[in-house]
């Protein structure tokens, strides 16, 4: 019997990235929501997946590289 790998690709809602205000909450980013979404608008940040209405979601290979690329530029 052969078997294949599957790939598996995680995907990150806002609030896994931004840190929330009001419970102190760390995302995986130190920036709020609204500069993520700031930063998504002006192109600076990865464009998200629209999975629905209400559910948008980023790759998280992309928004892990975006957050090195962002330690790269500090240094």
């Amino acid at each position: 019997m052969e078997t294949h790998a599957v790939a598996t690709r995680a995907y990150l809602r806002v609030s896994d990235i931004t840190r929330n205000r009001r419970t102190g909450a760390q995302g995986l980013l130190p920036v709020t929501t609204s500069t993520w979404w700031s930063w998504v608008k002006a192109g600076k940040a990865p464009a998200p997946i629209k999975l629905s209405t209400g559910c948008t979601v980023w790759r998280e290979a992309d928004v892990l590289a975006f957050a090195e690329s962002l330690a790269k530029e500090a240094a």
